[in-house]
């Protein structure tokens, strides 16, 4: 029987740290790496191609698409961000009708021991992953699990972007007869990880000036020293309350990640900080 390829796709802006620990992560398990990289960001502004397809990345493997249109005029941030996720599943369109297609933001990572043998029972999958803000082990128990990943077949996957803000593990609480909402739906727990802004305070600056969230891109939230100060007290960006616990790196991470913790040294909080 043959056996069903899995893509794991994602659009990128400018995160080569997280890109090349989900390659590493991943590579042993996934069919292809497909990667949508826009000459422009969500809200219309030209930007230089940043994905570093460094050498050791296996070139039949790691698919680079780039969409080169601009934005239209008329289009809002939300709008833009569709637009690139509708680009990226036209970019899929080698897959064979079975195969899966995983979707993920760049900053999520499916736990690789899921995809042995993988087979969704439903339309759609939800990946559940633990929460990590500025550092690898600063955890956020606010927003895990995180919904992150989702996983459909080709054949039946129409819109990422319908995919991504519809499908929602909230939809299987609502009555029988709400058929407005997707519930052809299965829970995938403990499935990954979501290492959210792990970078530096200039980054985390420009992420937060460019991405979807236009709200946040005032400087009440997107100066560097205020970032910078948040990330000391480890406490949200965004004025919700929540309180950061630093964890210990445990044999719950990626096999990966613990192999090689030295090189992210950089984004590990020690326990009396």
């Amino acid at each position: 029987m043959k056996k069903n390829k899995i893509y794991d796709c994602v659009t990128f802006f400018d995160n080569n740290l997280m890109f090349e620990l989900r390659y590493n992560i991943l590579i042993e398990y996934v069919d292809y790496f497909v990667v949508c990289e826009s000459k422009y960001d969500h809200r219309g502004k030209p930007k230089k191609i940043n994905f570093n397809f460094k050498n050791e990345y296996d070139q039949k493997k790691v698919k680079h698409f780039v969409l080169e249109k601009p934005f239209p005029k008329d289009a809002n941030i939300w709008q833009n961000q569709a637009i690139q996720r509708e680009f990226l599943l036209k970019c899929t369109d080698f897959a064979d009708p079975n195969d899966y297609i995983f979707f993920s933001d760049p900053d999520e990572i499916p736990k690789p021991e899921l995809f042995v043998n993988f087979q969704l029972k439903k339309k759609y999958g939800i990946f559940m992953q633990k929460c990590f803000n500025y550092k690898f082990n600063l955890f956020n128990r606010y927003e895990s699990p995180w919904e992150g990943t989702r996983v459909c077949k080709k054949k039946n996957l129409k819109s990422i972007d319908f995919m991504r803000q519809k499908v929602k593990s909230k939809n299987l609480k609502y009555s029988f007869f709400r058929f407005d909402k997707e519930k052809d739906i299965e829970i995938f727990y403990e499935a990954g990880w979501h290492f959210n802004n792990i970078l530096s305070p200039k980054e985390i600056s420009i992420k937060l000036k460019t991405f979807a969230h236009s709200e946040f891109s005032s400087e009440i939230y997107s100066s560097i020293e205020v970032i910078s100060e948040k990330i000391k007290k480890k406490i949200d960006l965004f004025g919700r309350n929540h309180r950061y616990e630093v964890i210990n790196i445990d044999n719950t991470y990626p096999k990966f990640f613990l192999q090689n913790i030295e090189k992210y040294k950089k984004f590990i909080i020690s326990s009396d900080a």
